[in-house]
C-alpha cells in the first residue's frame, strides 16, 4: 500500500531543514512509506542541536493530496489488524512533528487535500499561496477524516465552518482559513515556499531550547485548567532563567544589542 512519493530532507540554509514531498505521479499523496520515513526524519532533526527550524513544502506546486485512493481501495482486501497497522502509523507520524523540538513551517502551494489538509495544519505555522484550496474530502468517497483532521479544523475552526468542510467536501480557499487564522501569511502564486523560509529563518535566530519549551505549553494549554498551566509555565521561566539563553538574551537587552544565540546555543548548561 505504499505510494511512489519520496521525502527529500536537506539542509538548505544553516540551522534550517527542509523537507519535500516529491510525487509529481500523485500530487504528493502519502501512505505507510511515507509517515514511517517522515516521522523518523523528524525524530532525527530533533536531535541535532545545529537545527532550529523545519519547512515542510510539496514538489511540483501542490503540498498534499493526502492518502492514495488506489491504495485505500485495495486496503478494503486486508483483514482490520493490517490497516490499523497503517493508521497507527499515520498517528506515530503526526504526533512526531507535533512533538519535533523545532518549529515546523508548512509552505502550500495548490492545495491540501484529506490528510494532507491535517499534515499542513500541524505544523506550527503555515504559509500558503492565494491560489491554495484547503478540502477534507474524505466524504467524497464515503470515509471519515483521519490523522487529526477533525482535531486541528476545530481547534482553528468554528464547528460550523470545520463542518461544512467535513460533511460537504467542499475546497475552502486559502484567504478564508486565513481570514480565520489557521493560516499565518498568504503569498501571491508561487510564493510559500519563500515566505516559508522567511518565518524560519526568523526561528533560526531564536533561543532553541526556550522555543522547544514554549511550543509544549502551547500544545498543553487546551488540556490544561488555567492552575496546571500557570504551574507549566512557572516551571520553564524559573528552569529558563538559569540558562545560556538567558543569560545571552537578557545581556543583550540590557546592552542594547541584538542576542546572539548561536548555532549551538541552547544547552540548559548554567552559567
Amino acid at each position: 500500500m505504499s505510494t511512489v512519493t519520496d521525502i527529500r530532507a536537506e539542509e538548505v540554509e544553516a540551522g534550517i531543514l527542509r523537507i519535500t514531498l516529491d510525487g509529481a505521479t500523485t500530487r504528493n499523496s502519502i501512505g505507510r512509506d511515507q509517515y514511517d520515513a517522515l516521522r523518523a526524519t523528524l525524530i532525527d532533526a530533533a536531535t541535532r542541536r545545529d537545527l532550529r527550524a523545519v519547512v515542510l513544502t510539496g514538489a511540483g506546486g501542490f503540498f498534499s493530496s493526502g492518502g492514495n485512493v488506489s491504495a485505500l481501495k485495495e486496503g478494503r482486501a486486508l483483514p482490520l489488524s493490517e490497516v490499523m497497522k497503517n493508521t497507527d502509523a499515520l498517528g506515530a507520524m503526526i504526533l512526531a512533528l507535533r512533538n519535533c523540538p523545532l518549529p515546523v513551517i508548512g509552505a502550500v502551494e495548490g492545495g491540501a487535500a484529506g490528510l494532507g489538509l491535517a499534515l499542513a495544519l500541524s505544523c506550527d505555522m503555515l504559509v500558503a499561496s492565494e491560489a491554495a484550496k484547503f478540502t477534507a474530502a474524505y466524504v467524497k468517497i464515503g470515509l471519515t477524516p483521519d490523522g487529526g483532521t477533525t482535531h486541528f479544523l476545530r481547534e482553528a475552526l468554528p464547528r460550523q465552518l470545520v463542518s461544512e468542510m467535513c460533511l460537504l467536501g467542499r475546497p475552502l480557499p486559502a484567504a478564508r482559513l486565513h481570514q480565520a487564522g489557521a493560516i499565518n501569511l498568504l503569498t501571491p502564486e508561487g510564493g510559500a515556499l519563500e515566505g516559508a523560509m522567511e518565518l524560519a529563518r526568523a526561528c533560526a535566530k531564536g533561543p532553541r531550547t526556550a522555543m522547544a519549551a514554549i511550543k509544549a505549553e502551547i500544545e498543553a494549554a487546551p488540556l490544561n485548567g488555567l492552575a496546571a498551566q500557570l504551574d507549566l509555565e512557572a516551571r520553564g521561566i524559573n528552569t529558563a532563567r538559569y540558562g545560556d539563553e538567558a543569560g545571552e538574551g537578557l545581556a543583550a537587552f540590557l546592552e542594547k544589542r541584538t542576542p546572539d544565540f548561536g548555532p549551538q546555543g541552547g544547552e540548559g548548561e548554567s552559567r
